[in-house]
């Protein structure tokens, strides 16, 4: 994290930058991050958002844009998204849109964010009726992982950047899951070189998708929402309260391969397959309660991928493939939903 000032020494941005973190992050590290920007000639200022998806909407967009005002960014300025997933896209969204754009770093310090948000430049806010509907594409200058913040990070968190990383697995890159079903939480904070190159992997996978697609106009992007439709949905009827992302993600997948399954591209031993590696990472397979088939499909309904009003889904083609599959017929679509007790 020290390190970092130097890195962004050469890009030439202006003195004053915005540091926009959590307060349970900046406790742990603001204090280094802000010692390698002063020493690199930076006049960092820190702003904090409330922590959790919950806050991820226009009212915390509406205070750090007043924080912006505050420091006197200039165009020529960087916000610095030091945290995981929502302060990345809550503090990119605001890069995008504050003086009609401006510099962007991120600085993510969980599993999902390293593997997943940090990269590819999507940012944006959640609404009451679903979950990312106000963003904007804004790549970021750089992203800078420091795996040594991960030291810190609860063992829930581990497993919900895991969901993701299984995720990866799935479309891209089976030898993940082989990783993944040789060891454990423990092990894996212990083994660095595991840890990197699972990283690495996972990292590389949204790099190169995201590169072809960057907008999502090519359908490529896409693939990288497998599991996502459904679990958005369950974050959004659960008030974003009940789920981290990865584990609605979980449930979201065990939904998408059993969709795969009914549509004869996923077998349902690899079904078994990858519940038992999620099972095995402490991730939901269901969700705790039943939850109100009408509101699921309406959140559904709103996802990112309905194109004319017809839901799109990203099924698993086999391990290490995907695709974007429409006209599913609704009564497919309810017995899955049955069979994830949705």
């Amino acid at each position: 994290l020290r390190k970092l000032g130097a890195a962004l020494k050469p890009m030439g941005l202006s003195r004053s930058l915005m540091v926009v973190s959590a307060a349970p992050i900046s406790r742990l590290y603001s204090k280094p991050l802000a010692a390698g920007l002063h020493a690199a000639g930076f006049a960092p200022s820190l702003s904090l958002m409330p922590n959790g998806e919950q806050f991820k909407n226009l009212k915390t967009m509406q205070s750090l844009y007043q924080s912006g005002v505050q420091a006197r960014l200039d165009r020529k300025s960087a916000v610095v998204a030091l945290g995981g997933g929502v302060v990345g896209d809550t503090a990119g969204f605001m890069a995008a849109t504050f003086l009609r754009g401006v510099r962007l770093v991120q600085c993510p310090t969980t599993l999902l964010a390293m593997v997943d948000s940090s990269i590819g430049g999507k940012t944006g806010v959640d609404l009451p009726s679903g979950k990312n509907l106000v963003g904007a594409f804004w790549q970021p200058e750089i992203v800078w992982m420091d795996l040594s913040v991960l030291d810190t990070l609860p063992d829930r968190e581990w497993r919900t950047g895991l969901a993701e990383v299984i995720k990866y697995g799935l479309i891209a890159d089976p030898k993940i899951l082989d990783l993944l079903s040789k060891t454990t939480l423990t092990a894996l904070k212990k083994n660095k070189n595991l840890l990197q190159d699972i990283v690495r992997r996972s990292a590389g996978i949204k790099v190169k998708v995201v590169t072809a697609d960057e907008k999502e106009t090519s359908g490529t992007r896409a693939l990288l929402n497998l599991g996502h439709t459904f679990g958005h949905a369950i974050e959004t009827v659960s008030g974003y309260k009940s789920y981290t992302h990865g584990e609605a993600v979980s449930i979201g997948l065990c939904a998408a391969m059993r969709l795969g399954a009914k549509l004869k591209t996923f077998r349902s031993s690899d079904v078994e397959r990858v519940e038992r590696l999620l099972r095995q990472w402490g991730l939901p397979l269901r969700p705790m309660h039943k939850l109100p088939r009408k509101q699921i499909l309406s959140a559904m309904s709103r996802d990112k991928k309905v194109l004319d009003g017809a839901f799109r889904f990203v099924i698993p083609v086999g391990l290490g493939k995907a695709r974007v599959v429409k006209g599913v017929p609704q009564h497919v679509i309810d017995e899955v939903l049955s069979e994830v007790g949705l």
